[in-house]
């Protein structure tokens, strides 16, 4: 867990949830995100699967803390359907659907058992275990990342479900905490998301992921940091731009005069301007000013004046 994801992760298997209630909510979220249902010789039954060695021991030891199923690691197996290492318990049997029934994942109706497609309600009837299971939805499906040195990458937070139904509902979770996530339909997954630094502070503020925020609060101040010195450099360069544009310009069309009508046709003052601008083509007019003794708006009068003239003879 070397990014961003992982130290929210860290963060948040560092909160193992007290009450029953709660810890039945996670492990409902983890089924829900990173599990699926399984049929054997034995029965039915679930299977979870985790990249993670800390993740996957932290929900078995939420399994054996509520229901008593006893896995480690070394009861993983490898899952043929990945291409990546993936660690893969199973459960079948009874007591696997007991499970499956409590954490709202499967529900009876006349044919047996059938896959319950939204959020059950009851799951997250106590704020203490709606946190419980937006937590749990995190280390199942969640990702995040912040901008990069690159510009590529921006603020981003997702969570990844299965059925449109589930994604949905767990938006209107959020939003009871005045989190709000859009919808998005990838494949055949639902994305929950957030996309702006403020909202991934509220989430990461809501979980408690504490040095996850430190480490939000430290990126987004650098970045505007980064972001004024940005706009400082641009309104320097665009206003060096605009003075070698405008110095250009009235070299050119002291040059047009001086080659139609001669300097020597000019007044003193706009004769002393026009050598002096000849002479000093990328001199700022402030310091243009200095050089004759004179003030920058007095210079600036004899500038159009010059300007004027130039125009008259086209």
């Amino acid at each position: 867990m070397g990014n961003f994801t992982g130290e929210v992760k860290r963060d948040l298997i560092a909160r193992t949830p007290e009450n029953a209630c709660c810890k039945i909510a996670a492990i409902a979220a983890y089924l829900r995100t990173s599990g699926s249902i399984t049929s054997s010789a034995s029965g039915l039954g679930f299977e979870i699967v985790s990249e993670n060695e800390r993740i996957a021991e932290y929900f078995l030891l939420l399994l054996e803390s509520v229901y008593g199923v006893r896995m480690t690691l070394s009861d993983a197996s490898p899952d043929p359907k990945r291409a990546r290492d993936k660690l893969t318990f199973s459960y079948n049997g009874d007591r696997a659907v007991q499970i499956l029934q409590e954490t709202g994942v499967l529900r009876r109706d006349e044919g047996g058992y059938a896959l319950q497609l939204g959020l059950s309600p009851y799951l997250v009837e106590n704020e203490c275990c709606a946190l419980s299971f937006v937590r749990g939805a995190f280390l199942g499906g969640g990702s995040c990342t912040l901008p990069g040195g690159s510009g590529k990458t921006g603020y981003h937070l997702e969570f990844v479900f299965a059925s449109r139904m589930l994604a949905e509902d767990f938006c209107a979770l959020l939003a009871e905490f005045e989190i709000l996530a859009r919808l998005v339909e990838r494949g055949d997954r639902w994305v929950a998301y957030l996309k702006s630094r403020e909202e991934l502070s509220d989430f990461l503020s809501l979980v408690g992921a504490d040095g996850a925020l430190r480490r939000l609060n430290a990126v987004s101040g650098a970045r505007e940091e980064s972001n004024n010195e940005n706009r400082v450099n641009n309104c320097f360069v665009g206003n060096t731009d605009r003075t070698a544009r405008a110095s250009a310009e009235q070299v050119f069309a002291i040059g047009e005069i001086d080659r139609r009508i001669g300097l020597g046709a000019l007044d003193s003052a706009l004769r002393e301007l026009a050598e002096a601008r000849t002479e000093n083509p990328m001199e700022p007019l402030r310091a243009l000013g200095e050089r004759l003794g004179v003030s920058k708006s007095c210079l600036n009068h004899r500038m159009r004046k010059l300007m004027e003239i130039y125009r008259q003879l086209g």
